[in-house]
């Protein structure tokens, strides 16, 4: 049995253009191209993207789940280790489920709360290995000195500017406008003046964290979750302001 680029890519909930830059850098070849071009996976191959989207939830950056890929031949083995990972992560979220439901508790009887009760199972440094990666250990450290001296009336508000964003994006894109248009490139004035709260925003910058948005659906879920194709939208936005407004 085999499976068009199109229902892959909307059973796994990505995208078809993520599943041919897979593709490009030699993740995730199809089985076979059709006589109209298009690409189709068999088993094998849906095996293969459900590890690639296991590492990627991890953490893992795409050169990295290449080697691992290549490095594990034994589909069974390599399944077994995501499983275990899997288990662990389901532990965490558990522990934070049972975090939330005693600060519930507490604060409703009027109880006084544990430290270590409240922030059980949370771990905002989960992307450290992913972000000095790609942007080096100082742009790290800078964002993380920085989330960690906000109070949470004030981090609250950094997630609440960006989920309106986000919307903004959805609604630009849902409208027809271009990307080039004056109300997309004001949307992407805020979106960079948003990243440079943690980050030196700079043309290469905002250009590689757009193909990152439409590549990895971990991020690209953020904005197409307000319509298939707007995580694309925001990528071709942030390109043009990029080229036109920032530089290195």
């Amino acid at each position: 049995m085999e499976w068009s680029i199109q229902e892959i890519a909307r059973k796994a909930g990505t995208t078809s253009r993520t599943l041919r830059h897979y593709g490009d850098l030699g993740l995730l070849a199809p089985s076979r191209l059709g006589s109209n071009g298009y690409r189709y996976y068999d088993q094998d191959a849906l095996v293969r993207l459900q590890r690639i989207l296991l590492l990627r939830e991890l953490g893992l950056s795409l050169p990295a789940i290449k080697d691992v890929l290549e490095g594990q031949r034994d589909t069974a083995v390599a399944l077994r280790a995501h499983l275990r990972l899997l288990e662990q992560e389901q532990a965490r979220i558990g522990r934070q489920i049972a975090s939330v439901r005693t600060t519930l508790h507490k604060t409703q009887e009027g109880m006084e709360l544990m430290a270590d009760e409240v922030f059980d199972g949370f771990d905002h440094t989960a992307h450290e290995r992913e972000v000095t990666e790609r942007w080096g250990s100082e742009a790290y450290e800078k964002g993380d000195r920085w989330w960690r001296s906000l109070g949470p009336e004030e981090k609250k508000a950094f997630q609440d500017e960006h989920e309106a964003i986000a919307r903004d994006w959805g609604r630009a894109r849902e409208a027809g406008l271009g990307a080039g248009s004056g109300q997309a490139q004001e949307i992407a004035r805020r979106h960079c003046a948003w990243l440079a709260t943690t980050a030196a925003v700079s043309r290469s910058y905002v250009i590689g964290l757009g193909e990152m948005y439409v590549a990895d659906p971990r991020f690209g879920k953020n904005y197409d979750r307000y319509g298939d194709g707007t995580a694309a939208f925001v990528r071709d936005a942030l390109t043009i302001y990029a080229e036109h407004r920032l530089s290195d």
